[in-house]
């Protein structure tokens, strides 16, 4: 790699690290060098990219406005050299998805097996996070595409999925279990295990619409946390069905007697932009790999 792009590289990686030293262990180089590379950066611009705190480190105001910038430049580069060896009937590359867990867990597996199988040259970089921290990925160029609900941003490129329902899990032996489907309004007063993180999710959503007021125990975006408590018997919850495949714990699991579902986009900065690895990645995820039912 060029010497300037390698700097560039250090940059972004210690960038989101937050560390000089993470950032070496990633790219395999010493931390000093890591140091020395940004340091030349910041001598050759005369700016200051990163400062020092007892936290790691952190952008400055002229590195936010660089980062943006740099990224663009490391992403042209890989599309280039994916094109490049495309041209030459080499197909090698990196993918770099952005995700959340029920994706991660039960879909992604099976269409990175597949793809290995005829792609064994390319690689992935799988980041887990929420629906907004996807997002925000997808819009700073971190990652190549990303699994969202409809974006915020209109001006993403996306493709619809996969339309994937909403359940309510009970702890074995529930009042509600002997229904068949439930009512929504019969969540009223119900103890509540919510699934949500920064922003309102499809569930939040869903109770709002419907004027259904449970009584709210826990809150957090982790899944299996709400069907652990769920299990104990500390209040029931409502996932989506994808993240309730081959699950660990005992539940009840029945359908809304309204079915209610949350839609899956594969989102991109610019469809027309995408390295070929990523590319042929989508049309693996679109043709040749069914979602989970």
């Amino acid at each position: 790699m060029d010497n300037h792009l390698q700097k560039y590289l250090a940059f972004v990686k210690a960038v989101e690290k937050g560390s000089f030293t993470k950032a070496a262990e990633d790219l395999n180089y010493a931390q000093s060098s890591i140091s020395k590379m940004i340091g030349d950066l910041e001598k050759e611009w005369n700016l200051i990219l990163l400062e020092r705190n007892r936290n790691g480190i952190c952008l400055t105001s002229a590195g936010e406005q660089i980062l943006p910038y740099i990224r663009q430049i490391l992403n042209d580069h890989q599309e280039l050299e994916g094109i490049i060896h495309q041209m030459n009937g080499i197909q090698t590359g990196m993918v770099r998805i952005g995700t959340f867990a029920s994706v991660a867990i039960n879909w992604l597996p099976n269409v990175f097996a597949e793809f290995q199988k005829d792609y064994p040259g390319i690689e992935y970089e799988m980041l887990l996070g929420d629906y907004n921290e996807v997002e925000q990925w997808i819009e700073d160029g971190r990652v190549d595409c990303g699994f969202l609900r409809k974006p915020s941003n209109p001006a993403l490129d996306t493709i619809l999925l996969k339309k994937d329902e909403y359940k309510v899990i009970l702890p074995v032996g529930h009042p509600l279990a002997n229904k068949g489907t439930i009512k929504i309004e019969l969540l009223n007063d119900q103890p509540f295990l919510l699934l949500e993180h920064g922003g309102k999710t499809e569930v939040t959503d869903l109770l709002e619409k419907n004027h259904v007021h449970p009584n709210i125990r826990f809150t957090t975006w982790e899944d299996f946390s709400i069907m652990s408590m769920a299990e104990r018997g500390l209040g029931i919850g409502i996932l989506p069905d994808m993240i309730l495949q081959r699950i660990p714990y005992q539940l009840e699991i029945r359908s809304l007697e309204e079915p209610y579902y949350r839609e899956i986009y594969l989102a991109m900065k610019n469809k027309d932009r995408l390295t070929p690895a990523t590319q042929k990645f989508i049309e693996y995820l679109r043709f040749r790999e069914t979602p989970l039912s």
